[in-house]
């Protein structure tokens, strides 16, 4: 796996100001982010986000899925602790990317749930790899993370390419009546650590 260093700067945000690290995937070309904010090669576990690019979701301020929401609480976490990591990595819509994405929620618009959706582009349900995690975080001297996230396929995937997960903290927050049924499907078919609605 050959990821590079391109170049660090800060980055002040509304939740506070992070250190803002670019890297570039040789393999496939894209380009990679980690904000992180204190002191995070000291040798203790790191709370953190893995977070895959959601353009809608995070810039659009879209409902259709949680993205967006994830990202804003993950940052403001951070931001409480004064100490931690965002992995931002360019993989949009699951791994399918933007204008597939856009092709599989017209297939939602119609009624199919987004695994379905998925599938009836010819794509599996989730391409995102992680592999490219373990060199970033070694060159940011990271060894150990208490992981933000509600997918337990995440969390095999960053232990699978040799990354250490202490803790797994839940995420669940930005539910709302145009993603429940988005949320429900990745609880019941991908296996989702999401709680169920109150009845």
């Amino acid at each position: 796996m050959s990821v590079s260093f391109v170049a660090s700067s800060k980055l002040p945000t509304p939740f506070g100001v992070f250190d803002m690290h670019g890297f570039i995937d040789e393999l496939t070309g894209k380009e990679h982010v980690a904000l992180t904010m204190g002191n995070v090669s000291d040798g203790e576990p790191v709370l953190a986000r893995v977070h895959s690019e959601c353009l809608t979701g995070d810039a659009l301020f879209s409902l259709r899925c949680d993205c967006g929401a994830q990202l804003q609480a993950a940052l403001k976490a951070i931001a409480e602790v004064e100490r931690g990591i965002i992995l931002y990595l360019r993989q949009e819509g699951r791994g399918i990317g933007l204008l597939n994405k856009i092709k599989a929620y017209h297939l939602q618009d119609g009624g199919a749930d987004t695994v379905e959706a998925n599938e009836q582009l010819g794509f599996a349900a989730d391409l995102r790899r992680y592999d490219m995690c373990q060199p970033i975080l070694k060159y940011l001297g990271i060894g150990s993370l208490c992981l933000m996230t509600n997918n337990p396929a995440k969390v095999a995937a960053l232990e699978k390419a040799g990354l250490k997960i202490i803790e797994r903290k839940p995420i669940e927050t930005g539910r709302n009546p145009h993603n429940e049924r988005y949320l429900l499907t990745k609880a019941d078919k991908m296996g989702h650590w999401i709680t169920p609605p109150e009845t």
